[in-house]
This record gives structure tokens, C-alpha cells and sequence, in this order.
């Protein structure tokens, strides 16, 4: 038996990069999966790609009548809903506070904490009436560790997603439904693209440039010495859809390498060489 066998799940954000990979897995899995996504012909494409178990609706989550429609659209065409995948972001911009655009703020806001509730708040009713569901947020490591590079707009954002899962799983936990969130660390997706100024389609195809980015600051950025890709979110989405995480609410998932624990041995090793050279040349050097 499948992990997702007779199982419905939508998943924002899902025509490229996480989404897409999440999409492809369910689908294999045994899911039917409604995909939505701004991005119209590639969301068709990959759509297609998947056969009659996928479909895919246009849908700016910033805008809550195409979320609800989204929903609306998969309930009828699939006859359920058992899973949402809210999975959405954007770059953050790299303005110093005295020069941020706070209309850029509003903007990050709007797609990636009101898009996740406008979600959660549609799905509600299909999931509440089956007395089932999971619902799966995608944050970041970024909403709460600052400093990683995420800038502020993404950060403030994705540090609300995790406390919004949070209340939302306070909430739903007495109809049977499930709310977690997904924090990866650096993975390479489009984003990292997109931050540079690429155009969508060019950022995707822009892995390669994104993978020696982040393989020249592994060393110093995380314990585990292996590139976050999308396959490896793509997994932890898949536990938090299944029945295998019937008991798991409210929790926060992190796939980062340990980025977030804290300093790399050799880093700290390093540092705390110095730190003793450093002592040693300014402090005493034996007894009074």
C-alpha cells in the first residue's frame, strides 16, 4: 500500500522548487494532488507530467478568493480534502532598516503569513467535516534564528508562520485536524535565483550556481556537509501527510544539517584556538 493511497492534498506554491518536488512525491505515493501557483504554464506542464492523478488551478495566495477556490476546486474534483500544503515564499529584500520599503514588507506579509492563514481558514470546513486532516506550513530556520540571511520581511514572515501553526493546531487539534510546520535550512531551489534577480524560469535553471553557493559556506554554516535539496523537504512533508505522524501536532520539523544548532566542530575548534591565543598573549602566563 502506498503512504498516500486514496488521500486528497492541495499544495500552494507548487509549481517549482519544494512545491513541485512535494507535488511529484504525493502523486507517487498514491496521492491526488490539486496544484496552485502563479505561474500558469509551467504549473500546467507539471500537471500533465503527473497524469490524471494531478491537476492545477492558477492561484495567487494573496488574494483569498483564489485560495478558496483553489480548495473548492480539488474538494469537487477529487471529492475530499485530507491534506494543504501551504507552501509559499519569496525573496526578501536587502535594504538596511533606515532604507527598508515597507510597502515590499507589506507584500511579504501578505503572500506568505495572510496567504497560510487564508488557507488554513478554507480548509477548515472539508477536513472538520471528515473529522481528519493534516495541514503542513512552510516556514524556514530563518523564523527563529536571525542572522542566517534570510532578511527581514522573510524572517518577521516565517517567524510568524511557526507561531500561527502553533495556535492553529490549539484550535483545530478537537476536530481532528493536524497542523505542523516545515523549517528548512539552505536548500537549492529557485529563490536563491530569484534573490539575484533572475527571472522565475531562469532561476530554476540556475541549481547548479545555487549548489556551489551553497557548498562554499557549508564549512562554516552547518554540521552535516550535504546540500539541502528539495527531495529532502519533500520527505518530511511526506511524514507529516501520512498517518505515520497521527499523534504529531504543533511541531515545528527542521531540515537543515544542523545549521541551527549552533556552530560547525571545525568552526568552533578554529575559534576557540583563537581565543586561547588571544588570552594568552594579553593575560598572565602562569601563578602570582
Amino acid at each position: 500500500m502506498q503512504t498516500l493511497e486514496n488521500k486528497v492534498a492541495v499544495i500552494s506554491g507548487g509549481t517549482s522548487g519544494i512545491g513541485a518536488c512535494i507535488a511529484e512525491l504525493f502523486v507517487s505515493e498514491g496521492a491526488k494532488v490539486m496544484i496552485g501557483g502563479r505561474r500558469e504554464e509551467q504549473g500546467r506542464k507539471l500537471a500533465e507530467s503527473l497524469g490524471e492523478a494531478a491537476a492545477f488551478a492558477r492561484a495567487d495566495v494573496a488574494v483569498e478568493a483564489d485560495v478558496k477556490a483553489l480548495i473548492g476546486m480539488a474538494a469537487r474534483r477529487f471529492g475530499r480534502l485530507d491534506c494543504l500544503v501551504n507552501n509559499v515564499g519569496i525573496p526578501a529584500q536587502r535594504n538596511a532598516l533606515q532604507d527598508f520599503d515597507l510597502a515590499a514588507f507589506d507584500l511579504g506579509m501578505a503572500i506568505q503569513v495572510r496567504g497560510t492563514l487564508a488557507g488554513i481558514k478554507h480548509a477548515v470546513p472539508a477536513m472538520a467535516k471528515q473529522g481528519t486532516g493534516s495541514i503542513i506550513n512552510t516556514a524556514s530556520i530563518n523564523g527563529f534564528r536571525a542572522g542566517m540571511g534570510g532578511g527581514i520581511e522573510y524572517s518577521v514572515a516565517k517567524a510568524a508562520v511557526i507561531h500561527l501553526t502553533r495556535c492553529a493546531a490549539i484550535e483545530l487539534g478537537e476536530k481532528g485536524i493536524r497542523v505542523n510546520t516545515l523549517s528548512p535550512g539552505p536548500i537549492a531551489t529557485g529563490i536563491f535565483g530569484k534573490g539575484a534577480g533572475l527571472a522565475p524560469d531562469a532561476a530554476d535553471l540556475a541549481l547548479d550556481a545555487t549548489i556551489a553557493a551553497i557548498e562554499a559556506v557549508l564549512p562554516r554554516w552547518q554540521p552535516l556537509q550535504v546540500v539541502g535539496l528539495a527531495t529532502d523537504v519533500a520527505q518530511a512533508a511526506l511524514f507529516l501527510a501520512s498517518d505515520a505522524s497521527r499523534l504529531i501536532t504543533g511541531h515545528n520539523l527542521v531540515i537543515d544539517g544542523g545549521a541551527s544548532i549552533g556552530w560547525p566542530r571545525p568552526v568552533m575548534r578554529d575559534d576557540t584556538a583563537a581565543f586561547w591565543r588571544a588570552f594568552q598573549a594579553a593575560g598572565p602566563t602562569g601563578p602570582a
